[in-house]
């Protein structure tokens, strides 16, 4: 395809395509004349990987060519993959001291509460200090939360984490498993809080009797008192 098909497939302008291309985020197309080239699915399929890690998750264009490049150095590792794609925007905010500040202090709760789930994380894992932040507010607001109560947490985000990792089991193409990673982590985490907010709003409703059987449903009696059998 040209790449003004390219774009119109991928929905990416053809001057930021030819940015990428420059940069090196996107490989080059099969040359057909001195200034004109043919471009095929695996250009639309890198284009939108590029767009998740540059517009959803917000990289510079180095960080996400060092990602890209990291992909294809790890091909046939899903371990590796799934990492360098879902740690790719690890930064100060996230370790805690990158910019001289101390870590938390609640890193050792954190550590309690890996070791009390039985996960095997790297100690640099950036998600660690979004705990150890939450747990921080939460004292700070005087609350008793302390790290056992995410235990039950802990445990319902390990069978998130199965579905998510069934989701990319046999892909060999390092693009299509980094593609996936992203679709099956980031690009679905407002849908997951969405979710949660829901069941949320659904418990509440069974608990206070209001479901399609409860004495708040259409067509039920006043007060929640049942009619009389007839004779």
């Amino acid at each position: 395809m040209r790449i003004s098909e390219l774009s119109r497939r991928s929905g990416v302008p053809i001057t930021t395509i030819k940015y990428y291309l420059r940069e090196g985020l996107l490989h080059p197309g099969r040359a057909t004349a001195p200034n004109q080239a043919e471009y095929d699915d695996s250009h639309v399929r890198r284009l939108r990987l590029v767009r998740a890690l540059v517009g959803v998750r917000g990289l510079s264009v180095g960080a996400a060519k060092e990602v890209l490049g990291g992909v294809y150095e790890r091909e046939g590792d899903p371990h590796r993959v799934l990492g360098l794609v879902l740690g790719a925007t690890a930064d100060a905010a996230d370790t805690g001291d990158a910019a001289g500040g101390a870590a938390s202090p609640r890193m050792s709760e954190v550590d309690a509460l890996l070791d009390a789930l039985g996960w095997q994380v790297s100690e640099d894992a950036s998600g660690k200090a979004v705990v150890a932040r939450t747990l921080d507010t939460l004292a700070e607001l005087g609350t008793d939360y302390d790290w056992k109560r995410l235990v039950p947490y802990g445990e319902l985000a390990a069978r998130i984490a199965a579905v998510d990792l069934d989701g990319i089991e046999g892909i060999r193409d390092p693009l299509e498993m980094a593609e996936r990673a992203l679709v099956l982590t980031v690009l679905l985490e407002p849908a997951l809080m969405a979710l949660r907010r829901l069941a949320q709003e659904h418990q509440s409703a069974v608990r206070r009797g209001a479901g399609p059987e409860g004495p708040d449903a259409p067509g039920a009696p006043a007060g929640g008192v049942s009619p009389p059998p007839a004779p």
